[in-house]
Order: C-alpha cells, then sequence, then structure tokens
C-alpha cells in the first residue's frame, strides 16, 4: 500500500469518527447546541449593528467637521484682514481730512505739513501692530533676498556691493518678504 491510500484511509477514518459523534449526541444536546449557537449568532449580530451605527456615526461626524473646516477657512480669507481694513480706515480718514484742509484758501503749508507727519506716523503704527517692517537699506551691504539692484556705480570711497541710495523701499510681513528695496549699488572703480 503507498503512503497516499494510507492517508487517504486515515482522514476517511476521521471524517466517520466525527459523523458518529455528532450521531451519538441526544436531542436534548442538540437543541442546546442549537439554541446555543442562536444565542452567539444573535450577540454576533447585535454587535454587527452596534458597529455598523458606530461607522455612520464616525462619519457623519467627519462629514460636519470637514464642513466646519471648511467653513472657517473661507471666513478666515474672507475676514482675516478685517482688523487690518479697521486701522487702514482711519488713516484714510486722516489723510482725506488733509486733502480738505489742504483745500481751502486759510491753509498754511506748515499745518499740512504737521497733518501730514501726522498721518505718516499713523500708518507706521498700524504697520507695526500687523508686523510690517520697513527695508531702507542705505550704506548696507548689498543683500539679494531682500534687495533689488537697479544699477551699479563705481564708487571710490564705500565698499564694493554696499547700497549707495535706496529707490524706493521695500517691506517685510513677518519676516517673509513683501516688496525688495531697489537700490543703487558700488562697485569698484575700474583702474
Amino acid at each position: 500500500m503507498s503512503n497516499e491510500e494510507i492517508l487517504e484511509q486515515t482522514e476517511t477514518a476521521a471524517d466517520v469518527s466525527e459523523v458518529e459523534q455528532v450521531t451519538d449526541e441526544s436531542p436534548q444536546d442538540e437543541a442546546a447546541s442549537v439554541n446555543e449557537l442562536k444565542q452567539k449568532l444573535e450577540a454576533a449580530e447585535k454587535k454587527a449593528a452596534d458597529n455598523w451605527d458606530q461607522l455612520l456615526r464616525a462619519r457623519a461626524e467627519m462629514d460636519n467637521i470637514r464642513r466646519r473646516t471648511q467653513k472657517d477657512l473661507e471666513n478666515a480669507h474672507k475676514y482675516g484682514l478685517e482688523k487690518f481694513v479697521t486701522e487702514l480706515i482711519a488713516v484714510k480718514d486722516s489723510l482725506e481730512l488733509g486733502l480738505d484742509a489742504a483745500k481751502q484758501d486759510t491753509a498754511s503749508v506748515d499745518a499740512l505739513v504737521e497733518g501730514t507727519e501726522l498721518t505718516l506716523n499713523m500708518l507706521k503704527s498700524v504697520f507695526e501692530k500687523f508686523n510690517i517692517a520697513e527695508l531702507h537699506p542705505q550704506d548696507e551691504k548689498f543683500n539679494p533676498e531682500h534687495h533689488q539692484a537697479m544699477s551699479m556705480q563705481e564708487h571710490a570711497e564705500a565698499e564694493p556691493n554696499t547700497v549707495l541710495a535706496v529707490m524706493q523701499k521695500g517691506y517685510l510681513l513677518n519676516d517673509r518678504l513683501v516688496r525688495p528695496a531697489m537700490v543703487l549699488v558700488s562697485k569698484k572703480p575700474a583702474e
């Protein structure tokens, strides 16, 4: 007899013994077994229904969070500049008052200069409040990250790559460049 035939007979004998064990059970044992299986099935179905309910609730909560976050983000984009605008309105009002005063026949240059300086100081305080820094790099080393060279000029007394003149100031917002300073840069004189 081959190994395969012996293995086949062993498996068949095991199957027969299992059938004999099942058929040896009394009707009471079968009923208890069936009731136990029904209880387990009911418990499993209840647990599955609870898990499904939890999943649906979690999905609904995630959708609500996603919608709420999207709405908050839209409002932040829409109204994020509200405080800044409120501060700027006061500066605009001051400029309009100064312009109205300049149009009057009794306007003096000194009063207009004083009003303009006060308005400029208001604007500077708004810039400080919102962390806007002015770049005025006169006589500083040229920095290509913050400055834009408009031209270069030979200069015997200044070190090469030094800012000789600022044509337009630059600005940083929270240490991030908004506009580079436009500058005239020195270079070594030709010999």
